[in-house]
């Protein structure tokens, strides 16, 4: 089928064939390598979404923490709250 995504092509020797049999032990009611290599690749997925996530979630905060800083900086904010400012 055509596509513009990009295709991969492996062939089930070495590290791979390797990793295939270990998820044949796994789940030995699955018998189509295929679908073991779609496991193991949303295996990974899961295993480092979690870590992905926490690195995501710091980022924000240290953009959030430089953001309050800098806003601290350029906004006096005595004279904000104070009643002047809403005059």
């Amino acid at each position: 089928m055509p596509t513009t995504r990009p295709r991969y092509t492996v062939t089930d020797t070495g590290d791979l064939a390797e990793m295939l049999d270990i998820a044949q032990r796994r789940r030995p009611d699955v018998r189509n390598r295929q679908t073991l290599l779609l496991r193991l690749a949303a295996a990974g997925r899961d295993a480092i979404a979690v870590d992905v996530d926490a690195d995501e979630r710091e980022q924000r905060r240290t953009r959030q923490r430089e953001a309050m800083s800098r806003a601290a900086r350029l906004v006096e904010v005595d004279d904000r709250l104070a009643d002047a400012a809403w005059r």
